[in-house]
């Protein structure tokens, strides 16, 4: 590794900075909101099982490919490359992946906008300012283009400050904050009357939807997008890992970090949306299906608080305080990708590529916002529904079938000497290389035949 080059200062550093890329608004609002119109229950198992035999073997690849090199995705994916074709397939694959991370972020700093609005809006009734207060709860254009302005503003001083006073820090500090006040919104939603009748829901699979193509798909794109897999985020975060580190171990705990809290993040959502109901709040769309998504978040859980009174109030507080907690966690991330990139092949400071990078995305954002009802859904779905598992089964040719077996087991040795006997270099790499292709590029043609 470079002199000039960030590193991450520890395990926990390491573990922390990229559970908290994956751990988003992916896990706490993508999640639950897909799991509660996928029939609860049925999405979650097909989603446990995704994750653990697709997205942990596609992380994996990006963790390898990302030490190997210590270089932004661009670079990374031509070190593993043996002829001008598969270099040129692998800086292609790059440059895509950056310019996607961008556009992912783009619509994830409007969201993450929102959730500061009704952050400051609960502390502000709190304060007595119940009037003032309104105006950050009705959506306008001058309320969205301020607080996603503001969101950019946060991400680019955090990742102006580099790999382990910038992304680490802030890291180990927000992502325990983040676990420990899930858990008490957790408790505190299951003791109240309703939550019941949504832990069933969750918990209890109806088995004839599992194999509902649509329903496998958002299975699929919940995975790929809550371990912000495809685009280089994890790649860029494996660059900074020291080569002493054992590889697979932090790479499960990352996955393990990053499902628990979607899981966990269900039993918050899904509960809450029933003690909804309970309190007279309707929960179900004109045809039956359960409301998700923006309209959960921001109609269905707001109206719940406003029925708890004063109680309510904090809860809402706490609640979209985790929410914003967790945007950063992950926007951090995803500007990396593009910052590390012109850094390192256009020679530019971190400070001006961090300012220049971050202000074009403020920029995307804002366009969006002008034409929301035509913009906003058509990112969203080019970058998570098709982009990043296409992004993902890249990375997994490149690291099955472009890198070189023997050198892709040396990196592996690196931080584990005895990796060539161990159970992972027995099933991974025929893994990555067949099967993880296969499974993707099946799912995705389903999806577009859909």
């Amino acid at each position: 590794m470079t002199a000039s080059r960030g590193k991450f200062s520890s395990r926990f550093g390491f573990i922390m900075a990229a559970a908290g890329s994956a751990v988003g608004l992916g896990n706490i609002w993508g999640f639950p909101t897909q799991a509660a119109s996928n029939g609860g229950g049925a999405f979650l198992l097909v989603y446990l099982v995704l994750a653990f035999c697709l997205a942990y073997p596609a992380l994996m690849a990006e963790l390898i490919i990302g030490r190997h090199a210590h270089a932004n995705a661009v670079e990374a994916l031509r070190s593993v490359s043996r002829g001008p074709i598969s270099r040129f397939s692998g800086g292609v694959t790059g440059i895509v992946g950056l310019i996607v991370a961008s556009f992912i972020l783009s619509f994830y700093a409007i969201v993450s906008g929102w959730m500061m609005a009704f952050c400051v809006s609960s502390i502000l009734v709190l304060s007595g300012f119940e009037t003032i207060a309104a105006w950050f709860v009705e959506s306008s254009l001058p309320r969205n283009v301020f607080f996603m302005g503001l969101f950019m503003l946060i991400t680019v001083v955090i990742i102006s400050q580099g790999v382990k006073n910038g992304i680490e820090y802030w890291s180990r500090r927000l992502m325990p904050l983040l676990i420990v006040t899930l858990l008490l919104l957790v408790v505190y939603v299951l003791s109240l009357e309703g939550a019941g009748q949504g832990l069933e829901l969750y918990l209890l699979p109806d088995f004839s939807r599992i194999t509902s193509p649509s329903l496998i798909i958002s299975a699929l794109g919940s995975a790929f997008f809550s371990l912000s897999l495809g685009v280089g985020t994890m790649l860029i975060y494996g660059s900074y890992i020291s080569d002493e580190e054992n590889l697979p171990i932090v790479g499960g705990y990352v996955t393990l970090v990053d499902i628990s809290v979607a899981v966990l993040a269900g039993f918050l959502i899904i509960p809450a949306m029933f003690v909804a109901q309970h309190n007279g709040i309707e929960i179900f769309t004109e045809t039956g299906a359960l409301i998700s998504e923006d309209t959960l978040i921001f109609t269905v859980l707001p109206a719940l608080f406003q029925s708890m009174g004063f109680t309510g109030v904090v809860v809402s507080l706490v609640f979209f305080f985790l929410m914003s907690i967790a945007a950063v966690t992950s926007s951090i991330s995803m500007l990396e990708v593009p910052v590390a990139y012109a850094i390192e092949n256009h020679q530019v400071s971190r400070n001006k590529a961090v300012w220049a990078i971050g202000g074009l995305i403020t920029c995307v954002s804002t366009a969006i916002l002008y034409d929301f009802e035509t913009l906003f859904g058509l990112v969203v779905e080019l970058t998570t529904r098709y982009s990043q598992p296409l992004l993902g089964f890249m990375m997994c040719i490149f690291a099955g079938w472009v890198w070189q077996r023997d050198n892709l087991l040396q990196e592996l040795q690196k931080g584990n000497p005895s990796a060539e006997a161990g159970l992972f270099w027995a099933i991974w790499p025929w893994y990555t290389r067949i099967v993880c292709p296969l499974i993707i590029a099946t799912i995705f043609y389903t999806s577009l035949a859909a």
